[in-house]
């Protein structure tokens, strides 16, 4: 039975959500001595979607005290591979970044990882409260925001909205829309039995490219594998009848996964989910701020999504700390860190938005680190965007090198780019789970 209604509860800030995103913004809120309350509409652990980390994650997971718990539940990621069409694998291997970072990140289940994540938070001193889901937010004319959930009244000083696809305000404020430059849906689930990579390359991403997109393959701990097919809209709406026939047709369309998966046996509901990239028009507005997939979804070709989460939300957590001490610096700060953060997210984004072109599969499997470049490169798909400038300087060179190699392959490359503007037509509605990116 939900609670009856009782007066209106004050508090510092309030987090819709207790993903990553919602849990990191809180945990270091609470340590700067606010008094802060997490709403999760449902309960720990909880199944999602999102499984890879990146390098860059490893400092965040320091700073926030859960590094070795999170190691004890995950399987070691050394690395990105991206095969090639012959049966090998060209593999990005994170120890060789361009500056020194992690080698390493994990593979996690998201229902032990986001628990991790939350429990961290209450012993932080938040006040976490799970089956909570918000009906509703009201704004003030004076600035006052309320928030009401399961009868409750909550009014903070200030809202961080982190409920990932659900996207709260973004839909109460029209804010949400669908990516202009990039369509895509997807189809996944989870198996046990499927082949892994040898050695050193066991626990890494694997990334193949199909005729309607791409696929991902991510080892989990007791021998459980992530394996979804993200595809062009249009050809996800081909599929007729059994969900799971549609995706293993997909898989087996790539001779080395059709090997890798021989053995398969899934063991969890195959899920759909379209209209898979968004974003808000933006991020901040009085005493309110949007935070992870709330805020915006990429394509998750490169493992970004965990990572983006946890980015914006320590980063916006030291925003809102210095926005609470001086209130009069709320739009400055809040101008500073969406650019700051903006930035960041538009190097993944040209990267995604490029990669099944011929240009970029070209450029992947025959690498050359001139200037850096393949360095930068590995920088990237480690995290390593922000407050980056000499990784920036050679992703520019690298820029540069694709435009004159699309240049020789003008014609493959314009087929490629008006069928990916064609999708940015083709509507997929579906969404039978609601969850962050791999």
């Amino acid at each position: 039975m939900p609670p009856r209604s009782c007066d209106v509860q004050a508090c510092d800030v309030l987090v819709i959500g207790g993903g990553p995103a919602g849990s990191t913004a809180a945990t270091l809120l609470a340590r700067d001595g606010w008094q802060v309350v997490m709403l999760e509409k449902e309960a720990h652990p909880r199944f999602h979607i999102g499984e890879s980390l990146l390098p860059q994650n490893m400092p965040i997971l320091e700073r926030l005290g859960v590094h070795d718990a999170v190691r004890d539940c995950s399987t070691l990621k050394l690395g990105a591979d991206f095969p090639n069409d012959n049966g090998s694998y060209e593999v990005f291997d994170f120890s060789k970044s361009f500056r020194p970072q992690s080698g390493y990140a994990f593979q996690v289940k998201r229902a032990d990882f986001d628990k991790i994540l939350w429990d961290n938070a209450r012993a932080a001193g938040v006040d976490a409260r799970d089956h909570n889901k918000v009906d509703r937010v009201d704004f003030a004319d004076d600035g006052a925001i309320t928030v009401h959930a399961r009868g409750q009244q909550f009014r903070p000083r200030y809202l961080l909205d982190a409920s990932g696809r659900d996207t709260v305000l973004g839909g109460k404020l029209a804010l949400k829309r669908k990516n202009a430059r990039h369509a895509s849906a997807a189809i996944f689930s989870h198996y046990r039995g499927v082949q892994r990579r040898e050695g050193r390359d066991a626990g890494n991403v694997s990334i193949y490219r199909h005729a309607h997109g791409w696929i991902w393959v991510i080892p989990l701990s007791d021998g459980v594998t992530s394996v979804g097919a993200v595809c062009f809209p249009d050809y996800l709406k081909q599929r007729r009848g059994d969900q799971e026939a549609f995706l293993m047709q997909t898989l087996m369309a790539v001779p080395e996964l059709d090997a890798r998966m021989r053995d398969a046996e899934r063991i969890a509901p195959v899920h759909v989910t379209g209209n898979y990239a968004y974003e808000c028009t933006r991020m901040h507005g009085r005493h309110w701020s949007l935070l992870g997939d709330a805020y915006a979804f990429v394509d998750p070709m490169f493992s970004s999504g965990v990572f983006l989460a946890m980015k914006s939300a320590e980063g916006c957590a030291r925003m809102v700390d210095g926005i609470l001490r001086t209130p009069a610096r709320e739009a400055s700060l809040q101008r500073k860190f969406q650019h700051q953060f903006d930035r960041g997210l538009d190097e993944f984004k040209w990267f995604i938005y490029r990669f099944t072109s011929p240009t970029m599969k070209h450029l992947f499997a025959n690498r050359r680190d001139l200037f850096g470049v393949e360095r930068a490169i590995v920088s990237m798909l480690s995290g390593d965007v922000f407050d980056a400038k000499p990784i920036l300087r050679r992703l520019r060179i690298f820029r540069v090198i694709y435009a004159l190699t699309t240049l020789g392959m003008s014609g493959r490359a314009f087929a490629a780019w008006r069928n990916r503007r064609r999708q940015l037509d083709v509507e997929v509605r579906e969404e039978t789970l609601q969850g962050d990116a791999p």
